[in-house]
């Protein structure tokens, strides 16, 4: 008898452990909260905690649309911050927030991947237009982006309103890290601080400080230096031999050894080093050597 118990036991055991927790499930994809009909604002983390930035997703839906979760997990909040309807859900590694939602769920409720949680509300909104406003938070409660988890990454989702992103002009591996003109190409110049001719070893684009740098690929954070030439830099190494550098930053949203998607905010634009004004200098390595980024862009 005392070995069946104990076997039992072991076999209770065994099912425990390899059952998958809350932190796996919240890694796995979003499902849509909503039938969308269009994007609105995407996710812009704000510099601190108080600043402006846009720390979500919006998703253009009709007025009276079903809101569904995307993720298995437990109502943490249901009620009104700064009177809107306000809807959050814990999937263990992180939270989805729902705006404006009215829900007749309670702080504690169940809930399943694509459950209806609550009605899309017309307003208060910033959108023109009714929209869901998707939020994804750590537990940390630092601001993530919705879009990694809901089909980020190399394909991103755009608007159907307004013209088209520009096309890439080279094999377009790489995205583009802002937008903006390019202010200065790769090759040969006089440097206009030093007044020393020498290669210009990356691309200048040309963009207002605060504006938001992205990551060009998918990749690991492999340095985060400051020196004086570059000013503020990250370094990211990508699969296939790339390294992209990012300098002259004002600040990094990133740091050593963070794993980032295609699109993620690693900084923002600054004039720190030796610069003359705002802008990003974009640097790629392939295989070691220096390389145009706008052949890969």
């Amino acid at each position: 008898m005392r070995i069946r118990v104990l076997v039992s036991l072991l076999i209770i055991a065994s099912v425990v452990l390899v059952r998958p927790g809350a932190a796996d499930a919240a890694d796995e994809p979003w499902s849509w909260p909503v039938e969308r009909t269009g994007l609105g604002e995407t996710f812009d983390p704000p510099e601190n905690e108080y600043g402006a930035g846009h720390r979500g997703l919006d998703i253009v839906a009709p007025a009276g649309a079903a809101v569904r979760a995307v993720a298995p997990g437990q109502v943490t909040f249901v009620g009104r911050v700064g009177h809107v309807d306000v809807v959050t859900i814990d999937h263990g590694t992180s939270r989805s927030t729902y705006q404006p939602v009215t829900s007749s769920l309670t702080a504690g409720d169940a809930v399943e991947r694509g459950e209806v949680i609550g009605i899309l509300q017309s307003g208060p909104s910033h959108c023109p237009t009714a929209c869901l406003h998707l939020g994804r938070v750590a537990p940390d409660d630092t601001y993530l982006d919705p879009l990694d988890l809901l089909g980020g990454g190399r394909f991103r989702l755009i608007t159907p309103n307004g013209p088209p992103p520009e096309p890439p002009t080279g094999s377009g591996s790489l995205q583009r890290p802002v937008k903006g003109a390019i202010t200065s190409p790769f090759g040969m110049r006089v440097h206009p601080i030093t007044g020393v001719r020498k290669l210009h070893d990356g691309t200048d684009f040309g963009a207002s400080c605060g504006t938001p740098v992205r990551a060009a690929a998918p990749g690991r954070v492999t340095g985060t230096p400051t020196d004086r030439a570059y000013g503020n830099r990250v370094l990211i190494t990508h699969a296939g031999g790339l390294v992209t550098g990012y300098a002259h930053l004002s600040s990094r949203k990133v740091r050593r050894g963070q794993q980032v998607r295609t699109g993620t905010v690693i900084g923002r634009v600054g004039s720190t080093g030796l610069s003359t004004g705002c802008h990003l200098h974009f640097m790629v390595w392939r295989d070691g050597r220096i390389t145009n980024p706008m052949s890969l862009l």
